[in-house]
């Protein structure tokens, strides 16, 4: 991951007004609509695949932001549920430009390279059991994928290994928390 402390984000295909917005969200999410925000990069993404990689690295800087001045998530939820619409319509976006549909996919895969595998796993507890019965294959894909980036990652946090062999049990299971399984992930929680 690159340094997210840098001011050398590339906006600069944008218009000032714009670029005068994304630069106070990154500086003082409060002071800005950050629904604006969200929709703006988002829309620029499926524009610009190069700044689609830039995007991941931009709303990790105003998610950090904003939970340090406000402790909300506001920009967090705007930008989920506007990805969450994508998502939903995908096969137009597919249909209507295969480069936007590959500036979502780069934009979504920069996200989480930014955002760790948290929001994944926890996704993944909410939603996977219904995903793997719509496309067991790609979920299969995806779990290969998985197991590999614990086995094989380099510099990965040790909770970030730990949530990866959680879901990837979880999974094992059938989609269910062995009591085994929850003493041994939970068990600094419960005691």
């Amino acid at each position: 991951m690159g340094d997210t402390g840098k001011e050398d984000y590339k906006i600069h295909s944008f218009d000032t007004e714009i670029q005068h917005l994304l630069k106070t969200a990154l500086k003082d999410p409060n002071s800005v609509d950050l629904e604006k925000v969200a929709n703006v990069i988002v829309d620029q993404s499926l524009k610009d695949c190069v700044f689609s990689k830039e995007a991941g690295r931009i709303c990790y800087t105003i998610i950090q932001a904003e939970s340090k001045q406000v402790g909300q998530s506001v920009f967090r939820r705007g930008l989920l549920n506007r990805l969450q619409q994508e998502y939903k319509d995908r096969d137009e976006l597919r249909a209507r430009s295969l480069q936007a549909w590959i500036g979502y996919v780069t934009f979504i895969c920069s996200i989480f390279d930014y955002l760790r595998v948290d929001c994944l796993v926890l996704q993944l507890h909410r939603i996977g059991e219904q995903l793997e019965k719509m496309n067991s294959q790609r979920m299969d894909e995806l779990f290969s994928l998985l197991r590999d980036g614990f086995l094989l990652q380099e510099g990965l946090s040790s909770l970030s290994q730990l949530l990866l062999l959680e879901i990837i049990e979880f999974r094992a299971a059938d989609w269910k928390m062995t009591d085994a399984a929850q003493k041994y992930y939970y068990s600094e929680v419960t005691d």
